[in-house]
């Protein structure tokens, strides 16, 4: 508690290494605020300077100066415990007296990020460089956001999707996808063939679907979102008749499929097809996708 009472005597900023040539993700802080972090990938070096200013010309004694950088994962309903699945630290200074401002380097060389950072409904995975100043009274600390994308090898095998849908005498559908495994950028292309009709189909509309899973049971959390839904189809089918599918992945916030991930969370994609009737009845057929990140041109 103490450090509520007392001001900070110093100022510390954390500069990045070649932060202003990489590529940069917003990342939504508390009170709408949003920071720009630099993007990462694994095996990067992280690396940067570090300036403590002692405010008002007063000195500062510590018990050592040290920067840690830290891959955690927080769970909103577990708040106060986070798992740190990575922490690598260095000390920068000696117990001691600081009268004036000081810089020192860092290095944390080959950093393995075995993870991709994500900020979701229920789940934050994040990495970030942390500078900890040891005193008696309260321990002075500051951190830096930083954010990591992971690059996977496209999927050896990346069969088609064919599925049929029916309800019995009423309606038999038949759905196919080109593609079962897809990259961020990448279009799912498929189409719809209406093999029995015998009830009046208002309009029929394609989405896909965030499954958030959080947590293991008994304390397990599931969080779905529609990312995009849009009508495929306005009026009433007819026997024999095929509908086109071409959806452009890339104006969307879309994350990779993560499974398991640190045995903490799992996110997956849903293309979500439903058919409205004339009595606003909804049938519909979730079918699993994977999208996985390949690196841009």
């Amino acid at each position: 508690m103490a450090a509520y009472f007392f001001a900070s005597p110093v100022d510390v900023d954390i500069k990045v290494e070649g932060e202003d040539e990489r590529k940069k993700m917003d990342l939504k802080m508390e009170k709408e605020k949003t920071v720009a972090c630099p993007v990462f990938y694994d095996g990067d070096n992280v690396a940067g300077q570090i300036t403590v200013r002692v405010r008002d010309g007063k000195k500062l004694a510590h018990e050592g100066i040290k920067v840690e950088f830290v891959g955690s994962i927080e769970l909103f309903y577990d708040r106060g415990h986070h798992h740190e699945f990575l922490s690598l630290s260095q000390e920068l200074a000696a117990p001691g007296e600081m009268r004036s401002a000081q810089t020192f380097d860092f290095l944390f060389k080959n950093v393995e990020k075995q993870y991709e950072s994500y900020q979701g409904i229920n789940v934050k995975l994040r990495y970030f460089v942390r500078v900890t100043i040891s005193r008696r009274i309260a321990d002075i600390t500051k951190e830096r956001e930083l954010w990591v994308h992971s690059y996977r090898m496209p999927p050896d095998s990346n069969n088609s999707i064919k599925m049929e849908v029916g309800i019995e005498d009423c309606l038999h559908i038949e759905f196919e996808y080109n593609k079962s495994k897809y990259h961020l950028k990448d279009v799912i292309v498929g189409k719809i063939y209406f093999l029995l009709v015998r009830i009046k189909i208002k309009h029929m509309e394609l989405s896909i679907i965030r499954r958030e899973t959080t947590g293991s049971p008994p304390n397990q959390y599931n969080e779905s979102e529609t990312i995009t839904k849009f009508e495929i189809m306005d009026g009433a089918p007819v026997r024999g008749e095929t509908i086109p599918i071409r959806l452009f992945l890339g104006g969307f916030d879309l994350t990779p499929t993560f499974r398991e991930v640190n045995k903490k969370f799992s996110v997956r994609y849903y293309l979500n097809l439903v058919l409205i009737d004339e009595e606003n009845r909804r049938y519909f057929k979730q079918q699993e996708i994977t999208i996985f990140r390949i690196p841009e041109n």
